[in-house]
Parts: C-alpha cells; structure tokens; sequence
C-alpha cells in the first residue's frame, strides 16, 4: 500500500518544495553589484557553494558564455510600525527586506525580479544595544533566505527563458 502511494505520487512529478534541482547548464555564477563587497552579495557568494554552483570571477565570466550573471541592484529595508507601548514608544515593527536583480543566461534576454523577505521585530527602548545586535542578527539572516530564494529561482527562470524562446 505505501509503496503504491510513493510510486504514484513520485510518477505524477511531485517533488518536496525546495528540491527542485538546477539544470546542468547552470554550474558558474557570476555576481556583479554596484559597490563592491555588498552584504547581499557576501551572502549570495556564501551561498551558493550549498548547491554546487561555482562562483566565478568576471573574467572568467567573459571566457565561458554557459556562466549565469546575477547583477545585485541596492537593498533595501523598510520598516512598517505594528504596535506601540502606552507610553507611545514603538514597540513592534515589521521589516520588510528587499534586493532587486537581474539574471542574465547566455544569450538570453536579462530578467529582472525582487526578493522580499519579510519579519517580525520587537523594539525595546531599554535594550538599545542588545537590540541593536539582534537586528544585526535578522539582517543577516533575511539575506541569507533571500540568497536562498534566488539561487533556487534561478531553475523557473532558466525555464521560462527556454519556453519564451
């Protein structure tokens, strides 16, 4: 009974979120940005040798055309008041980070899209510092899904590229 169920689910084409695997054409990623050493972009560098890609330097970049480039455009982060204390003090915001990117495949036309990571964050006025280092810590971690979010949209939107063209 179980093993019908596994062979009729796995024959259908379901497969786990986030286990969608990368086409073999896509091994080499270029990152470019703006400025130079962009938290986004350490983050984005950091992650990618989790799924098998390598990171590439733009001269490399130039030598072999099968390389995707991902041009890192500034992040952003907003922060949206959620609650406040009796005393009028925030007590509460929701920070909302975002990255706009482009994706370039060989000979293909760029795609642009944007990341939003979105999370919760309780102020305390009287822990300045403890809070400080803990929007740190959020930060970092938004960045790291958002790294995440891209890399793994990267199979979709080589898809879309293929049928579009």
């Amino acid at each position: 009974m179980v093993v019908a169920l596994i062979v009729s689910v796995s024959a259908c084409g379901f497969r786990l979120r986030g286990t969608q695997q990368l086409p073999e054409s896509i091994n080499q990623v270029y990152i470019a940005s703006q400025f130079a050493h962009m938290p986004m972009q350490r983050a984005l560098e950091q992650r990618l040798s989790v799924y098998q890609l390598q990171n590439v330097t733009q001269t490399q970049a130039q030598q072999d055309p099968r390389t995707v480039t991902i041009y890192l455009q500034p992040e952003e982060l907003e922060r949206r008041l959620l609650s406040v204390f009796a005393t009028g003090q925030v007590a509460e915001y929701e920070l909302i980070f975002s990255i706009p990117y482009t994706v370039q495949f060989a000979d293909q036309e760029a795609i642009a899209s944007r990341i939003e990571v979105l999370r919760e964050y309780q102020d305390d006025p009287d822990e300045v510092l403890a809070k400080s280092r803990e929007l740190d810590l959020v930060l970092t971690e938004m960045r790291n899904e958002a790294a995440d979010r891209m890399i793994r949209l990267l199979s979709s939107q080589y898809q879309s590229q293929i049928t579009f063209n």
